[in-house]
């Protein structure tokens, strides 16, 4: 159990570790991992209590049941997880600017907040309009061999690496 209390785990390992989650999902819900669909039903929940009305009529939500699921428990898990293993590992500690985003790009909060506000939201949008999220795509769809996550996958790296290219200047 003392790989629990690593800092950083091998890359290699993760990698066969969430690609065996990946089966059990398909095996024990028939449904691929994903994540992007918990937030957008997290997001119809939390819509659906102001306005229950206008949430049952949306078509995107009509498609996609309103409730806690398997999805959602993940997504809770991944967050827990981490939390946990930052914990256990000794590296947890609040940071409200990472010293490598001061020195790369700015020193303020304000600044890193919105950034992470917009990259987020460009995040969330593009991950619904590209149908699936990294994990949806990247995992589960390159998995089943589908084109299109392969295209998707292909086009998170190629935009990984430009974003990194404008903000370091490697």
């Amino acid at each position: 159990m003392d790989f629990l209390m690593l800092e950083r785990w091998s890359p290699y390992l993760v990698g066969v570790l969430i690609g065996l989650l990946n089966v059990v999902s398909l095996l024990v819900s028939k449904k691929p991992l994903g994540a992007s669909t918990s937030f957008m039903k997290l997001g119809g929940i939390i819509y659906r209590s102001f306005d229950k009305e206008k949430a049952q009529n949306n078509e995107y939500y009509q498609k996609n049941e309103l409730k806690l699921d398997w999805g959602m428990m993940l997504v809770f898990g991944i967050i827990i997880g981490a939390f946990v293993s930052s914990i256990l590992s000794g590296d947890f500690n609040l940071i409200a600017v990472p010293s490598m985003w001061a020195n790369e790009v700015s020193g303020s909060f304000l600044v890193r907040f919105f950034s992470a506000l917009l990259g987020g939201v460009f995040l969330g949008v593009g991950a619904r309009w590209a149908g699936g999220c990294t994990s949806g795509h990247g995992i589960s769809g390159t998995s089943f061999l589908s084109v299109i996550s392969w295209v998707a996958a292909i086009a998170f790296f190629i935009g990984g690496i430009a974003v990194a290219f404008l903000i370091y200047g490697m």
